[in-house]
């Protein structure tokens, strides 16, 4: 469920008209739903009661620091993958005891960061990053937690460069190797092992690679404390998907998110472990849209290519993933209009720089207004400005309020980072 909906023939986010807001900041321009995104968290919360879970909003799906603080307010924490994203959730105000740093080439100076500011823990994924937080952590005279993220061969995701669980992917550490490793690490003065993670991929519709790596991991905590271990901690990453197409048969509305829970449950029943888990994409995907506007036509003999101020730097999805956004129009088109196929493209020097390909979308003009829907994930983390383009603003809504919460870019920012050679400024 989203809150973008048509009112008086405008799309409004929650009660903020989105052609006002379009003429008030310009286009392109990503726009959050603050009631979403409580919906969201609030609705995977309480598939699972009264069993308490922890939640860590996965932040590389949107990094946004009124966006984090929001989720923060329900009481998610932040599940980090790099220093800056650490720095970043703390900015936002979540506390260092409700944050997970993971990632498979963490740094041994983002180890001792972590280390230092006290993180809830950290997820080691090879044997060189535990020996190396091992001699970090025993320098500080500290034993910090971890738990080791395992690659249970159980790989899936909604496209090949977001599968994460597959024995041919860099994560984790092998299911052939963590008994072992989980042992020597018990032994170390500088960690403390207490469980397992797990990760199989991203956008995943189908529960039963899921419930396939999560009963892996089951069996895996039995051998492990059969063997005299301590394993309290069973985190079982994200992950699950998000509708991108019209009538696909997933809503991530309770009845869904339902399901993925019982089927948890049902799995880890009996295991007296506590459950977290890194949802992103399930929270705030279907929370933001992209704002764009159609700034020019390009006409062949058999398609008709519709230019947008917006390029595949404000939204790479579709050129990276092939991925799907639906497009809606910003007035709502008649009932009795005939839709006209297009190709949806940007104005980056890239063939690849397409939205879309033969869509059928309401008859279109220069300078319409068009909204791509569920684009409150990995659109704006993604961004860039590659061909010297600004990054794009974001807004996040509340209501009928809403407020900037990262400004266009100015031309002096996107070129000031840069800085002239000392013998080319002397000519």
């Amino acid at each position: 469920m989203h809150h973008f909906a048509y009112r008086d023939g405008a799309l409004h986010a929650e009660d903020v008209n989105l052609a006002v807001l379009a003429a008030e900041i310009g286009t392109p321009a990503y726009v959050y739903s603050t009631a979403t995104l409580n919906r969201h968290i609030e609705v995977f919360r309480a598939v699972f009661q009264p069993r308490e879970v922890g939640v860590f909003f996965a932040m590389k799906a949107n990094g946004n620091l009124s966006v984090l603080a929001t989720v923060a307010q329900l009481g998610a924490g932040a599940d980090t993958v790099s220093e800056g994203e650490v720095r970043k959730a703390m900015a936002a105000g979540i506390p260092p005891e409700r944050i997970v740093l993971s990632g498979v080439g963490k740094t041994a100076e983002e180890l001792a960061f972590a280390v230092d500011v006290g993180v809830h823990q950290i997820n080691v994924e090879t044997p060189g990053e535990l020996d190396t937080l091992d001699r970090v952590a025993a320098a500080r005279g500290k034993r910090v937690p971890i738990v080791f993220r395992v690659n249970p061969d159980v790989g899936a995701g909604g496209h090949a460069k977001i599968t994460t669980g597959g024995e041919d992917n860099k994560f984790g550490v092998s299911f052939d190797e963590i008994e072992a490793l989980y042992a020597r690490a018990a032994t170390m003065p500088g960690v403390q092992p207490l469980g397992l993670a797990v990760h199989i991929g991203s956008q995943i519709l189908d529960l039963a690679p899921l419930r396939a790596a999560f009963e892996r991991m089951a069996e895996l905590v039995r051998r492990l404390r059969a063997q005299g271990q301590r394993v309290e901690r069973l985190d079982l990453g994200g992950g699950l998907g998000v509708d991108y197409r019209p009538n696909q048969p997933y809503e991530e509305g309770p009845e869904r998110v339902q399901e993925y829970a019982a089927m948890v449950l049902h799995v880890t029943r009996g295991l007296d472990v506590h459950l977290a888990f890194e949802p992103g994409r399930l929270i705030v995907a279907n929370a933001g849209i992209l704002l764009a506007r159609v700034v020019a036509f390009n006409r062949r003999a058999n398609r008709t290519f519709a230019v947008l101020d917006a390029g595949m730097n404000d939204l790479i999805r579709p050129a990276m993933y092939e991925s799907h956004h639906e497009i809606v129009p910003i007035v709502a088109p008649k009932p009795s209009v005939v839709p006209v196929l297009y190709d949806v493209v940007g104005p980056i020097c890239e063939s690849s720089d397409l939205f879309a390909s033969n869509r059928l979308l309401s008859p279109l003009s220069e300078g319409d207004l068009i909204a791509f829907l569920s684009a409150g994930a990995y659109g704006a983390t993604m961004s860039s400005t590659y061909n010297m383009r600004r990054l794009v603003p974001e807004v996040l809504v509340n209501r009928d309020r809403y407020a900037i919460v990262r400004p266009r870019q100015t031309w002096d920012e996107l070129i000031g980072l840069d800085r002239m050679a000392p013998w080319l400024t002397n000519r």
